[in-house]
This record gives structure tokens, C-alpha cells and sequence, in this order.
């Protein structure tokens, strides 16, 4: 199908929504306003692109004219640029979207190689996302927090929820690679370490339906570090699903019915991830670049300290203001990726 003809489906659509909506019921009112809502942003560029067309259909038609002939190739010129930029933005809307988008998030970050290095760099790394969330204006929740004896992390879950939440923290999945001197290094030597993240879209349970007899549910007294948290009661729950493998542990509340029903979420979103992901490879549309491929054994971006860069290995990006970014400032680098992505797509799209 040509562009042409999906743009003249979209506007039918649009007006068919409308013709609906004036006499739509109570259930049929919502879904059509979602639905025009979606497409209003999309009709407004189609027509803004459809006027630049007719207005270098009527710029040619002048050329002929010795009179407007000046004034006609000074309007194809500003056509000339202004074409393929409102032409581009169009088929990007026109892409398919990702149905998790929207959603909201559940963030895991964890050490990985580096011993207690990897643990320290894990908790700052959490605290950078939980001040980009604030910068968001997203609620961003701490759902399980392990801490280490020495104030990092053997794990951290959080709850982030608000607006597109999902749709720009895809690409943080991965292994996060810091190189520093540590506190404790008394020769100064840069030691490397490694944090693995990932970002799950929030499940319901109508996306991921468990079987009560498929888990096995553990529960455990809390621990923390130093002694701290510990309960007297079994309030800590480890729940196994049997048939994926899948593992979550939450003792952050003293109830254990609060750590049971957060333990739920998480592993709701993981088998929901994994189900995703599943479906996207055999859709072939896992691409070969690796943006957006969420495979956490990807070294997909390395911070280092010493030389105050950050270095997204997936785009070749590199900042040099680590600071800045540890203190929440991932716009910069997530617009990059979200960019590289739809270029990928726009051009798989054209193939």
C-alpha cells in the first residue's frame, strides 16, 4: 500500500470515529474518544503534509509565469526542506507502536561482577533512575531494597509509574559497566565492575494468567544489613514459578501478605517480558542492531569515572559529564536511543 493510500485510510478513519462519536453510548463513547485522540495528532500532520503538496503543485503551475516565476522558486525552496521533514515525521506516526508503551515500569537493577564495588555502583545507579523519575514528574516506588554492609545493593526493585513510563526506559535494559577507583583501594588502581538492569512493562492479571499450583511460595525471616529489618516473624517471601524457573524474593514490608502480593507484580511483569520478547523473535522483529533488543548480557554502556564520560555503547554516544548524569540527567542519552530506534524502524519500514 502505498503512503498516499494509508494517509487517505487515516482520515476516513478519523472521520468515521467523529460520525460515530455523535451518537456513540456510555461504553461506545470512551473507546472512540481514546481512539480519536490517538488519531488527531496524526490527522493534523497528514493535512499540514497534504497543503505543502498543494502548495508545490501551485509553486510548478507558476514557474511558466515570467511574472511569478522569482516568486515561485523562492516558495519551492522552503518547500524543498520542509517536504521530506513533514513527510518523515508522518510515516514515523505511522509506525506500528509498541502495546507497552504507556505502561508503566518495574525496574531491577542487581551487582553483577565486582564484588562490593558492583554492589555500591548498583545503589547510585538506582538512585540516578529514582531522581529521573522525579524529574518526570512518574511516582517511582521501592518495591525491595537489599542492602549490603558497606550501603550498596545485592538487589533493588521499584514500582516507577506515570505517563510513557515504559516507552522511555526500554532501552536501559542491559549490563551497565563503571570504571573507578574504589573507596576502599589504598593504591589508587581503577578497578572495573559491572550492574545488570532491567525494565519490565507493569503486568496485569489478565496479560499473564498463574496457575496458584505452578508456585511454590517460600517464606523466610527478613535480613538486612547490619542487623536492620530484621523481623521476628516469617514475613520474607521467595515465590518459584515452576513451569519458567522464574524466582522472586521480596522482604521490604513486615507484612507478609504485603511481600507476597509485591513478589506477585514483579513476577507477573517477568513472565509478561519474557512472553513478549518470545513473540517479537518469532515475528522476526527483533532487529540486528542493538537498540531495544533487551538482552541484559549486553555490555550496553560503560561509566567512567576517571575521565568523567558516559559512553552508550549501542550508538556510539558519548557525554562527558558523568556527574550531571548520575544525578538523574538521562534525557539526552534515552532521546538518542529512542531516535536511533525509529530510524531503524522507518528504514525497515521503506525496505
Amino acid at each position: 500500500m502505498s503512503l498516499a493510500d494509508k494517509l487517505d485510510r487515516v482520515l476516513t478513519r478519523a472521520e468515521e470515529v467523529r460520525h460515530q462519536l455523535s451518537s456513540a453510548d456510555g461504553s461506545q463513547f470512551g473507546t472512540l474518544s481514546r481512539e480519536l485522540s490517538e488519531l488527531e495528532p496524526l490527522v493534523e500532520k497528514v493535512t499540514a503534509l497534504r497543503e505543502a503538496e498543494r502548495a508545490r503543485a501551485e509553486a510548478e503551475a507558476m514557474l511558466a509565469d515570467p511574472e511569478m516565476k522569482e516568486l515561485a522558486e523562492a516558495e519551492l525552496q522552503a518547500l524543498k526542506e520542509g517536504l521530506p521533514l513533514l513527510e518523515r515525521e508522518v510515516r514515523l506516526m505511522l509506525l506500528p507502536k509498541d502495546s507497552a508503551d504507556e505502561r508503566n515500569a518495574i525496574l531491577e537493577i542487581r551487582p553483577a561482577a565486582g564484588g562490593d564495588e558492583a554492589g555500591l555502583f548498583a545503589a547510585e545507579l538506582f538512585r540516578a533512575y529514582q531522581k529521573f523519575a522525579e524529574g518526570q514528574r512518574w511516582k517511582f516506588e521501592v518495591m525491595d531494597y537489599d542492602e549490603s554492609e558497606l550501603g550498596g545493593v545485592k538487589g533493588a526493585v521499584a514500582e516507577i509509574a506515570g505517563r510513557g513510563v515504559f516507552a522511555k526506559l526500554k532501552f536501559e535494559s542491559g549490563v551497565h559497566r563503571v570504571q573507578r577507583v574504589p573507596a576502599t583501594e589504598t593504591q589508587g588502581r581503577i578497578h572495573t565492575s559491572t550492574v545488570t538492569v532491567a525494565v519490565m512493562p507493569e503486568a496485569e492479571e489478565v496479560d499473564v494468567q498463574i496457575n496458584e499450583g505452578d508456585l511454590r511460595i517460600d517464606t523466610y525471616r527478613a535480613s538486612g544489613a547490619g542487623g536492620q529489618h530484621v523481623n521476628k516473624t516469617d514475613s520474607a517471601v521467595r515465590i518459584t514459578h515452576l513451569p519458567t524457573g522464574t524466582v522472586v524474593a521480596m522482604q521490604e514490608e513486615r507484612s507478609q501478605h504485603k511481600n507476597r502480593a509485591k513478589a506477585m507484580k514483579v513476577l507477573r511483569s517477568r513472565i509478561y517480558e519474557a512472553q513478549r520478547l518470545s513473540l517479537a523473535n518469532a515475528r522476526a522483529a527483533e532487529r540486528k542492531g542493538q537498540v531495544g533488543t533487551g538482552d541484559r548480557s549486553e555490555r550496553i554502556r560503560t561509566y567512567n569515572f576517571p575521565q568523567g564520560r558516559v559512553t552508550d555503547h549501542r550508538i556510539g554516544l558519548t557525554l562527558h559529564k558523568i556527574d550531571r548524569v548520575m544525578l538523574g540527567e538521562f534525557n539526552e542519552i534515552i532521546d538518542a536511543l529512542t531516535a536511533e530506534d525509529e530510524a531503524e524502524r522507518l528504514a525497515a519500514e521503506l525496505d
